[in-house]
C-alpha cells in the first residue's frame, strides 16, 4: 500500500475531482477494450462534483499524495435517515491496485458506523471483479443483481406498450407519500433527494409518479445531461407501473438514448424492453453492509446521485 493522506474533500478540489473522475473511468474501460463513458471530457463530469455538493455539501473524501499534493483518489458519501450509501469512488491511474480505494472505503464506514447508521448501501459493476472483492471483503453482501439496458429513442418518440395514462408529473407536495412508499419497498426513505430532483435548479430532472387508486403507488426520476442520461431512481409496486413510469420518462429522450437499471427477476419488463430494442450494456449489484430489508417491489437505481 502507498503512502497517502485522507482528508475532506473541499470546494477547492473540484477541478482535480472532476478531472479524476473522468480519466479513471475512461481509462479503466478502455483497458478491458470498451469505449470511453465520459467521451466530452471533465467538462462533463463536473456535474457529478456540483450535484453532490448541493445535495450534500461536505460529503466527500480524498486520498491525497503527501509528497506533491495532488490527488491519488476520491469519494462521495450520502448519509440518510436510515443508510449512508456510498457515490462515485475513482483512483488515479497512476495507483490502481495501491490500496486507495480500501482506505477510502474504511473512511466513510468509520463515518457510518460512528455515526450510529445500520446500513452502508451502494450499487456496484458487476464487471469489475476487484471492487467486488474490496466490498465483500468489508462485509457488503449482495442483494439485488440489476440488467444495465440502454434504449434509443426514436425522434417520434416510443409505441407505448404500457399504460402511461396514470403518470403525471411530480410535486413537492407529492413527497410524503414518495417517502411512506419507498419505506414500505425498500425500508430506507429520501426525502432530500425527492425534493431535490423535483425543485430542478440544475434544469436536468425530470420527476414523476403513478397515481394508482390508492394514492402513489410509484415514482421515477430521470437525468437528461452529457455525462448522465439515465432514467432512475425509481420505486414503484408492480412491473406494470415500472414500465408505465419508464415509459413516460424515456420520452423526455427522444433521438437520443438512455440508460436504466431494471432488476433481473423482472422478467415481463426487460421482455418489453427488448420489444422496444433496447440492449444489455452492463450489469450491477446492490450490495449493503448490515440491516437489509427485501424489496417488496421494485427499486431501480442510478449513479447520479447513488444515494439508494
Amino acid at each position: 500500500m502507498c503512502k497517502m493522506r485522507l482528508r475532506p474533500m473541499e470546494l477547492r478540489d473540484r477541478a482535480e475531482v472532476t478531472e479524476l473522475i473522468c480519466v479513471s473511468t475512461n481509462t479503466w474501460y478502455q483497458l478491458r477494450g470498451r469505449q470511453r463513458t465520459f467521451p466530452c471530457g471533465p467538462e462533463s463530469t463536473a456535474i457529478f462534483f456540483d450535484v453532490y455538493e448541493s445535495l450534500d455539501a461536505g460529503c466527500g473524501v480524498v486520498a491525497e499524495n503527501p509528497g506533491n499534493g495532488r490527488l491519488m483518489g476520491s469519494c462521495f458519501y450520502h448519509p440518510r435517515e436510515h443508510h449512508v450509501s456510498l457515490g462515485i469512488m475513482n483512483v488515479h491511474p497512476n495507483y490502481f491496485g495501491r490500496g486507495v480505494a480500501r482506505e477510502l472505503l474504511q473512511y466513510i464506514l468509520d463515518y457510518a458506523d460512528h455515526g450510529g447508521y445500520p446500513a452502508v448501501r451502494l450499487v456496484q459493476s458487476a464487471m469489475n471483479l476487484d471492487s467486488f472483492s474490496l466490498y465483500t471483503r468489508a462485509g457488503f453482501v449482495p442483494r439485488c443483481a440489476y440488467q444495465d439496458m440502454l434504449l434509443e429513442v426514436p425522434e417520434e418518440g416510443l409505441a407505448k406498450t404500457a399504460d402511461t395514462a396514470r403518470v403525471r408529473e411530480a410535486t413537492l407536495d407529492d413527497i410524503p407519500a414518495m417517502a411512506e412508499l419507498e419505506r414500505e419497498v425498500s425500508g430506507i426513505c429520501r426525502q432530500k433527494d425527492y425534493r431535490y430532483f423535483i425543485e430542478n435548479r440544475e434544469g436536468i430532472w425530470g420527476s414523476l409518479v403513478y397515481q394508482g387508486l390508492q394514492g402513489i403507488e410509484g415514482f421515477m426520476f430521470s437525468s437528461k445531461h452529457l455525462a448522465s442520461n439515465m432514467v432512475g431512481p425509481g420505486v414503484m409496486r408492480t412491473e406494470q407501473q415500472a414500465a408505465s413510469l419508464l415509459l413516460a420518462a424515456l420520452d423526455r429522450y427522444r433521438g437520443g438514448a438512455a440508460v436504466f437499471l431494471v432488476p433481473v427477476e423482472c422478467q415481463t419488463l426487460v421482455r418489453q424492453m427488448y420489444a422496444l430494442r433496447a440492449r444489455n450494456c452492463e450489469l450491477h449489484f446492490c450490495q449493503v453492509r448490515g440491516q437489509f430489508q427485501p424489496f417488496q417491489g421494485i427499486s431501480m437505481p442510478v449513479f447520479l446521485p447513488e444515494s439508494a
